[in-house]
């Protein structure tokens, strides 16, 4: 397969396959997704820093060498305050929780206009993934692999909140996945355009990876991590711990298996 082919296959199987895996899991029993979902939301932490650290960054630095070491940290640096300011001007929405201060309560009613933000703002998400998967396979094919898989731990649990928002504004069900799978197309158009664009600039590739990096750190832990905190007796600190751990083994596992 050529690298154009694995950009397509993973940006298009990862947005539909999120969309499908939320849309089935809101099949279930509101007490059975309760459980559920801070299983999916540790491992996808793990699995998105792991990516990070293992995967991505060194990738990074490998392609520069160390007397560019000094960019490529404030890339990262810039990234998280990139991401930062974004989710500040509500276009990156990634709760996993109920009543996360400034985002949009699950269970409760939402009016039409909610559902369109969502929407928006899961689009411009996707855009920004597909950019960073193919930036991946740009660097190295099993690079990519796992980056996309990384990408698409994540976006089960949040495509599940979006698509309860969605219902709760008024979509229907049917609607809701339309929409969703359109907004998953997004992932694809920022893939196809990466792709593109830098194929002739080779040398931006490892700060994209940077990039990338900080994108999936901030994820994990301005958005996973405090969700996770709100669990804080024993039982569920280890159960955190250990499926954080198997995201971080999985992932790892899979860079050195694919390699």
């Amino acid at each position: 397969m050529s690298t154009l082919s694995w950009i397509i296959f993973f940006t298009l199987v990862g947005g539909v396959l999120s969309v499908s895996a939320a849309s089935l899991v809101l099949t279930l029993p509101k007490k059975i997704i309760d459980k559920a979902l801070p299983f999916s939301v540790s491992f996808a932490t793990g699995a998105l820093l792991s990516v990070s650290f293992v995967g991505l960054i060194p990738h990074a630095l490998e392609e520069v060498g160390a007397e560019n070491f000094h960019t490529l940290s404030i890339t990262i640096l810039a990234g998280l305050m990139v991401f930062f300011v974004l989710e500040k001007l509500v276009l990156w929405r990634h709760c996993h929780h109920d009543d996360c201060e400034g985002h949009i309560d699950v269970h409760a009613h939402s009016h039409k206009s909610a559902g369109t933000l969502i929407l928006v703002g899961d689009s411009v998400h996707n855009f920004v993934d597909g950019v960073l998967i193919a930036a991946a396979f740009l660097t190295d094919i099993h690079l990519g692999v796992v980056t996309a898989l990384a990408v698409t731990t994540h976006e089960i649990p949040q495509e599940v909140g979006d698509f309860a928002i969605l219902l709760q504004s008024g979509f229907s069900r049917k609607k809701a996945i339309i929409y969703n799978i359109i907004s998953s197309f997004a992932t694809l158009a920022g893939g196809l355009l990466a792709y593109f664009w830098l194929a002739d600039f080779k040398d931006l590739l490892p700060y994209v990876l940077a990039f990338a990096a900080a994108s999936f750190i901030y994820i994990a832990v301005a958005d996973l991590i405090p969700t996770l905190h709100r669990r804080v007796n024993l039982s569920a600190a280890v159960e955190q711990i250990g499926l954080m751990l198997l995201g971080i083994g999985v992932i790892s596992w899979l860079h050195g298996f694919i390699h």
